[in-house]
């Protein structure tokens, strides 16, 4: 029987027609049902009026929706639980859900370690080891001042200044900070046999020089001339413009030997500023050899290469420029850092003017 042939109005009625003395088989067949479905109607509407009907109809439909939203309810906290209990989230974390828990909805610790998936013990338990902040502060602020530089220079550029931690500690508080710099991968390159360059024995012994090229933030190119003493590593000057002769170069040599004296050798590329018969006549009127390399083995000056590449990803690299006053102005400024703080690993992590002094 469709279920809605009938009204509990309807049938209500049909019970009372029972009740007031017509014959059970004479209703069913009035109304066209068998008899086992009025008994079945009997026993769960009997003694009711149709207002009581209605009532339970109402209550019915009010249990089924209440079934329905507990079973989405624990459907939901099942679900809560299991990405609670399988998901890898920090004790931290758990820890601060318990106490907006708390101040959201007014519930005992237990409970709310027990929603957060947290032990009490956790929750309670105070971190005991000694706070980080100097380290903090202090790696923050070496990392400000020089932005490409990685853990060991950082590292040991604080054991230069005296600072007591040990390496683990530094590393852990770099990780923590997430300071790591993104790592490019090397490109494959043939095998090369580049002829030994040796490290000079005192200063002034071998200079290198070289050139590099930038641009300013609206495209104007500048260069700079690199030079530098192989002994130490010194960066001697870093000359900025847009346009370098040789007639720049042997000033800013000149410039140089007034306040640091004269070098034995200079190593440079085969470049027209050096190549130039401006300087090579300098050059034999100051008694200073010009060591060329080979063409296209720029690996043969080692030295002034690396000190380039310093350059480039500490300050090139990391600045857009407006004018040619402020390249000079931060490459001054990096100068000095280069050479009286920056840890040199090739000097047993000195700095250049600490290995000049201590030789």
């Amino acid at each position: 029987m469709r279920k809605s042939k009938f009204t509990e109005t309807q049938i209500v009625s049909m019970i009372k027609e029972a009740e007031s003395g017509i014959p059970v088989p004479e209703i069913c067949r009035k109304h066209g049902i068998g008899q086992s479905t009025f008994y079945k109607w009997r026993s769960k509407y009997g003694g009711m009026e149709a207002s009581d009907v209605k009532r339970l109809k109402e209550l019915e439909e009010e249990n089924r929706k209440l079934k329905d939203m507990f079973a989405t309810l624990s459907l939901k906290h099942s679900m809560l639980e299991d990405i609670i209990a399988k998901k890898p989230v920090k004790t931290s974390r758990r820890r601060a859900w318990v106490e907006h828990l708390r101040t959201q909805f007014n519930v005992s610790v237990a409970f709310a370690c027990e929603m957060a998936g947290l032990s009490r013990s956790a929750f309670y338990y105070k971190h005991k080891r000694p706070l980080d902040d100097d380290v903090i502060d202090a790696l923050l602020a070496l990392v400000e001042r020089h932005p490409r530089w990685g853990l060991p220079k950082l590292f040991k550029r604080l054991r230069n200044k005296g600072k007591p931690w040990n390496k683990k500690r530094v590393e852990r508080v770099y990780n923590m900070l997430k300071l790591n710099l993104r790592r490019k991968g090397k490109r494959s390159v043939p095998t090369r046999t580049p002829e030994p360059l040796s490290a000079p024995t005192q200063h002034n012994e071998s200079w290198s020089m070289d050139f590099m090229s930038d641009a300013l933030s609206y495209g104007h190119r500048f260069r700079t001339l690199n030079v530098l003493d192989d002994f130490n590593r010194q960066a001697l000057a870093i000359e900025v413009d847009t346009s370098l002769t040789s007639e720049r170069v042997i000033r800013t040599l000149q410039q140089i030997i007034a306040w640091r004296g004269k070098p034995k050798q200079i190593r440079v590329d085969n470049g027209p500023e050096f190549t130039s018969a401006a300087l090579e006549d300098w050059a034999i009127k100051n008694d200073i050899k010009l060591e060329f390399i080979e063409p296209g083995s720029p690996y043969q000056n080692g030295f002034v290469e690396r000190f380039n590449r310093s350059y480039r990803e500490e300050v090139l690299d990391l600045y857009l420029f407006e004018s040619l006053q402020e390249v000079r102005e931060i490459t001054d400024e990096w100068l000095d850092i280069y050479n009286y703080e920056r840890p040199h690993d090739s000097l047993g992590d000195m700095t250049p003017i600490g290995y000049l002094e201590a030789a």
